[in-house]
């Protein structure tokens, strides 16, 4: 397997390393280098048609895009320590976490960046500002969610760190960089961040 990765901020390409550190894992990488287009060229579109980082492609020639689908796929072969569920209900409720991340705190921290910020002006055209900016309170409302369920809670699912947390700290920190941080009255969100922070596979 060789994986084409990309470095911070960018949460995705993340995700997979954080993945790969909590396993225990290195695979051969390919860096691509988004702030310079690599992702956009043709070279890499042959890889990943959508023209996006990260990708995962098997010894036979296949190619695995998504970065929770990379990490399912890498599961299946190093099942331990298990991060995507231990059994059908814990399984099912680590799904609906990572969709509820992905669907709302996903989107409306993406609307964001791509509305908001001049780096993707020549990109996103017309770039619909205020728009961008409205979402801004969307993805509070869903942090302040992910507080009141993380109250009494060390990790989301209650039991152990799994493919949720990492989902949600890769998004966390890239909304802190777009610059929508979250206040400091969310407590167990906070206490929640600094555990996962102070993970090695964090640095990842």
């Amino acid at each position: 397997m060789h994986l084409y990765d990309s470095p911070m901020p960018a949460p995705n390409p993340r995700r997979v390393r954080t993945y790969l550190a909590e396993k225990g894992l290195s695979l051969p990488t390919t860096i691509i280098d988004l702030a310079k287009g690599e992702h956009r060229t043709a070279e890499y579109r042959a890889i990943n048609p959508l023209g996006r980082s990260p990708a995962l492609r098997l010894d036979d020639g296949r190619v695995v895009v998504e970065s929770v689908a990379i990490c399912r796929y890498i599961e299946h072969f190093h099942p331990d320590p298990p991060m995507f569920g231990v059994d059908p209900f814990n399984t099912a409720e680590i799904e609906a976490l990572i969709r509820r991340i992905e669907l709302r705190l996903q989107r409306a921290i993406t609307m964001v960046w791509l509305h908001t910020h001049e780096w993707n002006a020549p990109h996103v055209k017309p770039q619909f500002k205020a728009f961008g900016e409205s979402q801004k309170g969307e993805a509070l409302i869903v942090m302040r969610e992910f507080d009141e369920l993380l109250a009494g809670r060390e990790w989301l699912d209650g039991q152990r760190y799994t493919m949720a947390d990492v989902v949600l700290l890769s998004y966390i920190d890239w909304a802190a960089f777009v610059g929508v941080a979250y206040p400091a009255d969310f407590r167990n969100l906070r206490a929640w961040h600094a555990r996962a922070s102070a993970r090695p596979s964090a640095a990842a």
